[in-house]
């Protein structure tokens, strides 16, 4: 700037001192040059000062013995290409003899650390990649949710699920089971309710009626005994609303073998049974008065067996399904007697007693009759299992009474 510029007005300002002067004169005097001269000892000290910066970080990567420490990710690294190297040499020069093996894998173990050094920045790069992708991931799990509560005490641990034995169970058709479980299935002790029909009351096994409990339904009938697999089975009595029962053995849901038959009319029947029907031996009293003693077949007299009248009368002889029919001797309670061949119930063919067919048979009637009347009893096999049935009946209407309650509190019945 020329001094024009800088003096506006008269003032004490140019009257300066010659301190100042002087002053002003010295920097004025400063050239480019030494302008230039100072930059350039500003950089050399910046480079001294970078020198002895880079010297101190390369001392602090010398360990105490000397060596250069080198990185895990970096070892693993080198390692992993040396052994690669050597993996392929040894598949591609297999064929070569020992000496050459050994040279060549010199030179290319060599080559590949040759290559490593060149490029570990790209190596340092890929590996630093990699930890921070696995950070990234470690970071993506799901925290655990933090749990506020009001007070100097922890709130109370909710407790785990209690499941019990005791459940109730519910069916698409309406009927429902309150009682015990085992996998899902009802076992030991239970009760089934029919819809709007009847119920079942005592022992269970893998979802099925096994053991011993009492079945009942809406119009009056009733069964007190043992089961097998959801069905009748063993020994029980049964009572039907009409006023009948029967009590013996069961077999498949059915009487089978021997049992006693009452009907609400007066009328009873001891002997055997087969499949539901009186089939075997046996004696019936009839509601009249009459009684029979001897073979059944299909739930019908037929055989040999002897049929004594209210009146006094009897029959001894052959039967086919319920009518005299075959040899046989019909006596009135007078003594007389009308011996002979019988068919569909009327005698076509007059003999004396002692003829021999007609004698046979009527020694054949009266052995039936003596056996049906002295059929085996089972009146003590059966009198037990009522008693265990109502048993189990009165443990199963316990179980079902937890059932219910459990349902009620909310625990759950273990599967």
């Amino acid at each position: 700037m020329s001094q024009s510029k800088l003096t506006r007005t008269q003032s004490s300002l140019l009257r300066s001192s010659p301190t100042i002067r002087s002053s002003i004169h010295s920097l004025s005097s400063i050239t480019e040059r030494d302008f230039s001269e100072a930059s350039r000892n500003d950089l050399e000290a910046g480079e001294k000062e970078e020198k002895q910066r880079r010297s101190k970080k390369q001392s602090k990567s010398i360990n105490r013995t000397g060596l250069i420490r080198i990185k895990p990710g970096l070892t693993f690294t080198l390692a992993s290409l040396s052994l690669a190297s050597f993996l392929l040499f040894a598949v591609f020069f297999s064929q070569t003899g020992t000496s050459e093996n050994l040279l060549l894998g010199l030179i290319f173990l060599a080559v590949a650390l040759f290559f490593a050094s060149r490029n570990m920045a790209v190596i340092n790069q890929t590996v630093l990649a990699i930890k921070q992708t696995s950070k990234k991931l470690t970071l993506r799990t799901k925290p655990k949710p933090v749990q506020w509560y009001i007070g100097d005490s922890k709130p109370e641990q909710t407790k785990p699920e209690e499941f019990v034995r005791e459940g109730v169970q519910l069916f698409s058709n309406g009927d429902i089971y309150e009682g015990e479980f085992n996998r899902g299935r009802s076992h030991g002790s239970g009760v089934y309710y029919y819809y709007v029909n009847g119920r079942y009351e005592g022992d269970w096994v893998n979802g099925r009626y096994d053991g011993y409990g009492i079945e009942s339904w809406s119009k009056g009938s009733k069964y007190k005994g043992q089961y097998k697999q959801g069905t009748r089975h063993g020994y029980g009595v049964y009572w039907f609303y009409t006023g009948d029962s029967y009590s013996g053995e069961w077999f498949n849901g059915q009487s089978h073998g021997f049992g006693v038959q009452t009907c609400a009319d007066g009328s009873s029947y001891v002997g055997e049974f087969k499949f539901g029907v009186k089939h075997g031996l046996g004696s019936y009293h009839f509601r009249n008065g009459d009684k029979y003693a001897g073979e059944y077949y299909g739930d019908k007299i037929h055989g040999f067996g002897v049929y004594h009248f209210a009146n006094g009368h009897y029959y001894e002889g052959a039967w086919h399904e319920g009518r005299k029919q075959g040899y046989g001797t019909y006596g009135f309670r007078t003594g007389d007697a009308k011996c002979g061949e019988w068919d569909d119930g009327h005698l076509v063919n007059r003999l004396p007693l002692e003829t021999g067919p007609v004698h046979k048979a009527v020694q054949s009637a009266r052995e039936m009759a003596r056996r049906g009347v002295d059929q085996r009893r089972v009146d003590e096999h059966v009198m037990r299992a009522v008693a265990a049935a109502n048993k189990a009946a009165t443990a199963a209407r316990v179980a079902a009474v937890k059932a219910v309650q459990n349902q009620m509190d909310g625990k759950l019945c273990e599967q």
